[in-house]
């Protein structure tokens, strides 16, 4: 019988070790887990502030796209209407080269 209470304390206490030995495994993996949860928080944090300037950051560009075609309209409705000019100057002096050129005849016919 007295071999039986030794033998029961002795896995008593294997049992207490072992219960031990678990709590404490089961204390450092809560403590990787809370380390891993506030470094989730942090990139979680970090994701929004980031998405919050990617937004920003597409909005402005949308902004400066519209404004560079309403300038590429701009510029090519100027260019379109100076080359009309140009093409109008060169009639123009065409026309005042002939008038000028039948006036000379005509004041030479005179004399």
């Amino acid at each position: 019988m007295a071999e039986t209470g030794a033998t029961l304390q002795s896995t008593n206490n294997e049992l207490v070790k072992c219960i031990e030995d678990l709590r404490q495994k089961r204390e450092e993996s809560n403590r990787l887990i809370l380390k891993e949860e506030e470094e989730k928080a942090r990139i979680v944090n970090e994701i929004q502030i980031l998405t919050e300037r990617l937004n920003h950051i597409d909005e402005g560009l949308n902004r400066k796209y519209a404004a560079r075609a309403e300038y590429d309209k701009a510029i090519s409705e100027t260019e379109n209407a100076f080359t009309k000019i140009l093409e109008s100057s060169r009639t123009l002096l065409h026309v005042l080269k002939r008038e000028s050129s039948n006036l000379r005849k005509k004041t030479v016919n005179l004399d």
